[in-house]
């Protein structure tokens, strides 16, 4: 059995003839937080691409518990078990938040994963409940990137890929969502992207930094806070 749930192993991906990943590689184990740090250009959004199937790696490995999905679809990845909460949101805007969750949920999902209801999204998110025969576009930025999660949740995943939850947001709602992630942290691994340091400092676990598409960090919280100084160059975040 694979102790790492999510591992890329020597990624390379490109955007037409435009190299971008360079062998970046990075391991994610099963109930913890990873935040993927680096300057915008760095590559992290498009990890996040190549890892949910929308920018297909040119070579190299993405394994979920030990199987590679580097060759799958996005449907694919996505039943396999990573769901995605995308930056900017994304949210359909014309349904009602209920509607939202609905669109997204699993009638089949495999054991060992959780399955996640419209209920369970609402004890998180309580305002959610409250709002949920609104149209998703009444929403605030706020209440708009929990049901981004929300409905990420409801696809089952076993790991989370998140990019960029805080942008836009108020400091208390970007508060909200750090307790959040600590919430889920024991029940899902995630993925994190993130330019607010505070927060991706607060709940990862481990950092891997990328700098144009390449890691020049791999290791635990501590070790990153003890070396933060000399990777200062490359973080180009607050």
């Amino acid at each position: 059995m694979a102790t790492n749930l999510l591992e890329l192993d020597n990624l390379n991906a490109f955007y037409a003839d435009s190299h971008v990943l360079h062998d970046v590689s990075l391991a994610l184990a099963p109930g913890k937080v990873l935040a993927l740090l680096g300057r915008n250009g760095a590559g992290k959004s498009t990890c996040i691409s190549a890892i949910a199937g929308f920018v297909p790696p040119r070579s190299g490995r993405v394994l979920l518990a030990g199987i590679d999905l580097a060759r799958s679809t996005p449907e694919q990845i996505s039943r396999a078990g990573i769901g995605l909460v995308p930056q900017g949101r994304r949210i359909f805007g014309s349904l009602s938040v209920r509607e939202n969750l609905l669109v997204a949920s699993r009638k089949h999902t495999p054991a060992g994963r959780r399955c996640w209801t419209c209920d369970d999204v609402h004890a998180m998110f309580p305002r959610l409940r409250e709002r949920q025969h609104q149209l998703a576009a009444s929403l605030s930025g706020g209440e708009q990137q929990m049901l981004a999660i929300g409905r990420a949740l409801m696809t089952n995943p076993s790991v989370l890929l998140m990019d960029e939850p805080s942008e836009g947001l108020a400091p208390q709602i970007v508060r909200e969502v750090g307790d959040v992630l600590e919430q889920l942290k024991s029940q899902i691994a995630i993925l994190l992207v993130e330019q607010n340091l505070g927060l991706a400092m607060k709940v990862a676990d481990d950092v891997v930094l990328l700098n144009t598409g390449r890691v020049v960090f791999a290791g635990s919280n501590a070790d990153f806070r003890q070396q933060q100084a000399q990777l200062q160059s490359h973080l180009g975040i607050t």
